[in-house]
């Protein structure tokens, strides 16, 4: 079993475009949300400079599940990932298959009836926005999906996808380079640079690029860089452990979790396999300045964490990563390039029993490659999609695990926000005041 990630850090750049001297907007960052945002916007006619400090989709992006979910999103979510369908679809027209985009359904499992009353309490939602989920009773689950694990009935949006999210995005940013975005991997963004106390630019290992707006998705980097512009954005990272087999019969075409696992099919006759939402936190610095916030968080999923007493060197919130630099010296950026944890095993041989009890027709799964990502997340678990108290300093970050199937969405969005033109959403709920204007922590869904 290979443990290497889909993109890593032994992945050599593919843009290495030059730095010009200026252009409208940077973004810091070569993941969906800053990959869409950066295409949207030179679509839009604006001149763009992405810079990534290591590879584009090397980290979170490309290390997902692959879903493409409305189902159990909050709702005030639901309509960007409404949108974000429409513009998967969009970018599958002229991607072709290296999307691998298909309409596949998403299904969560329910061992109880407490989660199926959750369920059906989502439904509501579900149904204001005009979506086709709908609960499944156990004898049709039986029928569609075979097994011995005891689920007594399910919740299915029969209109969610799936993708594959290593081709996909790197897929994105090729069609963003064409439309003339500026993509230089291996270029860390060092600090924002000011001129008379306005935001003038950025300034980069590689120099600086003048610009009045920059764009930070930075995904589990986000909260360093901003606190080093003197922001406080309440962000912590988990790590999430993904296998992928080897290739399988197609007993379940679309993607489905339960309370011990979660599934997808992949374009190349596997499956991709992960110990549902449970996962691994390092405890840091950040975990104790933002633990007030997160103690709701905390009070209703501590169970599926394990504790760490501290990550390994230079991890965003390692005790020994700096977090204040002067932007002519070397910073945490490039030190470490790509963030690339080691997968749980213990969890991932635990995967492979569940899944052969639940499945004992199908088998022990043979898994062919094993890996992890920092999952970055909020208080509330929605994103912040917003301009700061930095005018010109936009922030899309924390998307929490969900940010893949949503990306687009969060591109348009922000694409939007950064030209100064409404994009048609409610965005309270992403503000990024609202961890420091009094307002409560209201988390989204626990299903």
């Amino acid at each position: 079993m290979r443990t290497a990630p889909p993109i890593g850090p032994d992945c050599a750049p593919r843009f290495r475009d030059p730095l010009p001297d200026a252009a409208d907007v940077v973004v810091i960052g070569g993941g969906i949300a800053g990959i869409t945002t950066a295409l949207y916007l030179a679509r839009e006619g604006l001149s763009v400079v992405l810079c990534e400090k290591g590879v584009i989709a090397g980290e979170q992006s490309s290390r997902n599940w692959g879903w493409i979910r409305a189902q159990g999103r909050d709702a005030a979510e639901i309509p960007i990932m409404m949108q974000a369908r429409d513009l998967w679809r969009d970018l599958s027209r002229e991607l072709g298959h290296e999307l691998g985009l298909r309409v596949c359904g998403v299904t969560y499992l329910a061992d109880d009836r407490a989660a199926m009353d959750r369920y059906e309490a989502w439904l509501g939602i579900a149904r204001q926005h005009g979506l086709d989920s709908r609960l499944m009773g156990q004898a049709e689950l039986a029928t569609a999906l075979p097994n011995r694990a005891g689920w007594i009935g399910g919740l299915i949006t029969p209109s969610d996808m799936r993708a594959e999210p290593a081709s996909a995005v790197p897929g994105i940013a090729r069609l963003a380079a064409a439309d003339g975005v500026v993509i230089r991997e291996h270029c860390a963004v060092r600090a924002l640079d000011f001129s008379a106390g306005h935001l003038s630019g950025v300034l980069t290992e590689d120099g600086p690029v003048r610009c009045d707006r920059v764009l930070l998705a930075g995904g589990a980097w986000s909260g360093l860089f901003a606190g080093n512009a003197g922001l406080s954005v309440p962000q912590l990272s988990v790590r999430a452990t993904v296998a992928a087999t080897e290739q399988m019969p197609d007993f379940w075409t679309g993607a489905a979790a339960g309370s011990n696992f979660a599934f997808r099919r992949r374009e190349d006759g596997g499956y991709t396999l992960a110990p549902g939402m449970a996962h691994d936190f390092w405890i840091g610095p950040a975990a104790f300045r933002h633990l007030r916030a997160y103690l709701p968080m905390m009070r209703r999923d501590l169970r599926l964490t394990r504790l760490q007493p501290s990550a390994p060197r230079g991890f965003p919130d390692a005790w020994t990563t700096a977090r204040r630099w002067s932007p002519d010296r070397k910073t945490p950026f490039e030190a470490m390039r790509v963030l690339s944890p080691a997968p749980n095993l213990a969890r991932v041989a635990r995967l492979q029993d569940d899944f052969a009890a639940a499945f004992p027709q199908v088998g022990r799964p043979r898994i062919r490659a094993a890996w992890a990502g920092m999952i970055d997340t909020l208080p509330d678990q929605v994103p912040v999609l917003d301009e700061t108290t930095l005018p010109g300093f936009f922030v899309a970050t924390g998307l929490s695990g969900h940010g893949f199937g949503i990306g687009p969405g969060v591109g348009r969005v922000m694409a939007d926000l950064i030209r100064g033109v409404d994009p048609r959403h409610d965005l309270t709920r992403f503000r990024f005041s609202r961890f420091f204007d009094g307002s409560g922590i209201k988390l989204g869904p626990d299903l």
